[in-house]
């Protein structure tokens, strides 16, 4: 009998330093468990739509067999950050208690560079078939959004996925429809391999594994847009949106095959 899926929830007991500049401003922090995590608020930029896409971007990639760094919820106390300096970071720590999410953080890893580093045919192709299905407009040669760990690559950031729930009319569209930002991935000129990858990958994807993955969204994250009331009705547009974006997977593989002609 399968065991159904679950993620682990920490205590973050320390906010060390902020990863990066931008708006969301993700953190390096420690957890009750003694590890570190690259930390992501529910408080910052596109809020729990952002961690949404995270959640199912990431455990979606899993599923297919990529390397993605383990997701956790992370709990933010009430009274963390009250001695953090920073006025920004403070209030986003203070926006962002309760359910946060944050992934293991990859000691030592290093960014993926498509200059140096090469990237197999076939994998290259499964990861933009990847981001073609949850329509990821974030891995670019200016945000690759990969990392080198022990000499594989692994998939990180799908906070930019699911375009659809920014802005929920039309979500029968965005399903179906062309993904023509495709044609900016990073690695679609070493995509030689799409077919393939759409054969090997498809199966994978069944409407009970969509099922399983969607309910892992807590409903307080569905409910903070304000959308609807009723946070099975909105985990159901997710689970019909990838059912149906799934159904029309040999399309969206032309589509790439498509765009990486034009680009190479």
């Amino acid at each position: 009998m399968e065991i159904p899926l679950a993620l682990r929830t920490v205590m973050v007991t320390r906010y060390i330093l902020p990863l990066r500049e931008g708006g969301s401003l993700p953190a390096l922090a420690e957890a009750d468990d003694g590890f570190k995590y690259a930390l992501k608020f529910r408080g910052a930029g596109q809020r729990e739509k952002a961690l949404i896409s995270e959640l199912l971007g990431g455990e979606i990639g899993r599923l297919l067999g990529f390397k993605v760094p383990e997701l956790v919820f992370a709990e933010l106390d009430v009274a963390f950050g009250r001695s953090e300096g920073d006025e920004e970071i403070q209030d986003l720590l203070k926006g962002s208690q309760g359910l946060n999410l944050a992934l293991h953080f990859l000691s030592q890893a290093i960014n993926f560079d498509p200059l140096a580093m090469e990237v197999d045919p076939l994998l290259a192709s499964k990861i933009v078939w990847l981001d073609m299905l949850i329509t990821n407009v974030d891995r670019t040669f200016r945000n690759t959004n990969m990392l080198m760990w022990n000499r594989e690559l692994w998939l990180i950031d799908h906070g930019a996925a699911f375009l659809f729930h920014h802005s929920w009319n039309n979500w029968e569209r965005s399903a179906t429809g062309t993904f023509p930002i495709i044609q900016n991935h990073v690695l679609l000129p070493k995509a030689s391999m799409l077919d393939e990858a759409n054969e090997i990958l498809k199966p994978l994807l069944t409407p009970q594994k969509i099922t399983e993955i969607v309910s892992l969204i807590p409903k307080p994250w569905l409910l903070a847009g304000g959308e609807s009331e009723n946070a099975d009705e909105l985990a159901g547009v997710y689970s019909s949106f990838l059912n149906l974006r799934h159904a029309h997977a040999d399309h969206f593989t032309k589509e790439a095959k498509d765009a990486r002609t034009a680009v190479i």
